[in-house]
């Protein structure tokens, strides 16, 4: 299966309407802004990001902003996904899907390229799997050597779940807050801040008024044609992953127990 277009992206949600949620971040903290908007909006004249519109092909504002160089080429920034309670999450990999962890799932996305997930044991839906989409923009700046305590945040409530289950598609704009334009709202600890965008505006638009925007994530009913090994196309061509140090050092760890020696050393590998 190819790359939906703008055009087939309509016809897919034509009797829907589409879900547009920003998310935001107050300094390197969490929040997200949502857009709900009919599809007769399509048809009107978006707004636009610069050159960008926030329905543009997955991939295509990464892709522009790595153009501009600096320290975000090749830059690993690493991605917290949220998820409910009980939730499954695995990453695409090596042309196909990973082990699937439990829900939050932190790895190291490289800025531009487009990521596969896939999210199984959703509440209230059993046997239902959501494929959403990540990709990441911009990076974050947090203090040398803290970088996997501050990741950027993704959460995927069972309201999105539930949407994309139902035929609908949700787009997540996630930012970095500007504080000379933070909006006056209580923040609070029990989950990722957001609100909704107003009708037939473009989430990236707004997002970029507010502050950085620094990832795009797509959900939809969209699943692999072929399984266990979905093609490549449907997994954007698998661009590798980072683990944090902890799950890289829980893979090297050697298991428990005398081992048998053997005159093969181990050699040192990096983890994706």
């Amino acid at each position: 299966m190819g790359v939906p277009s703008k055009k087939r992206k309509v016809s897919l949600t034509r009797a829907k309407d589409p879900v547009v949620w920003l998310a935001f971040f107050a300094g390197l903290a969490g929040w997200t802004l949502t857009v709900g908007a009919p599809s007769a909006c399509f048809a009107q004249q978006p707004s636009v990001h610069y050159f960008h519109q926030g329905n543009l092909q997955p991939g295509t504002v990464g892709a522009t902003r790595l153009q501009g160089g600096g320290p975000v080429v090749g830059y690993f920034q690493p991605v917290q996904i949220r998820a409910p309670s009980g939730v499954s999450i695995s990453v695409a990999e090596g042309g196909t899907f990973g082990e699937p962890a439990p829900a939050p799932l932190t790895v190291g996305l490289l800025i531009g390229p487009v990521y596969r997930f896939r999210i199984t044991d959703i509440p209230f839906f059993p046997g239902k799997e959501v494929y959403p989409t990540v990709e990441i923009i911009d990076r974050i700046y947090p203090p040398l050597g803290l970088e996997w305590q501050y990741p950027v945040v993704i959460e995927l409530t069972l309201e999105d779940l539930r949407l994309a289950l139902q035929g609908f598609f949700v787009t997540r704009v996630v930012y970095l807050e500007d504080p000379q334009r933070a909006l006056p709202i209580a923040t609070e600890n029990t989950g990722q801040n957001w609100f909704e965008a107003p009708p037939g505006t473009d989430p990236l638009t707004i997002a970029d008024q507010l502050g950085r925007p620094v990832a795009i994530v797509r959900l939809g009913g969209r699943v692999p044609a072929t399984f266990p090994v979905p093609d490549e196309q449907f997994l954007y061509g698998c661009p590798p992953v980072m683990r944090s140090p902890a799950q890289a050092a829980e893979t090297k760890a050697p298991p428990e127990g005398p081992q048998v020696p053997t005159k093969q050393a181990s050699m040192p590998r990096r983890v994706f």
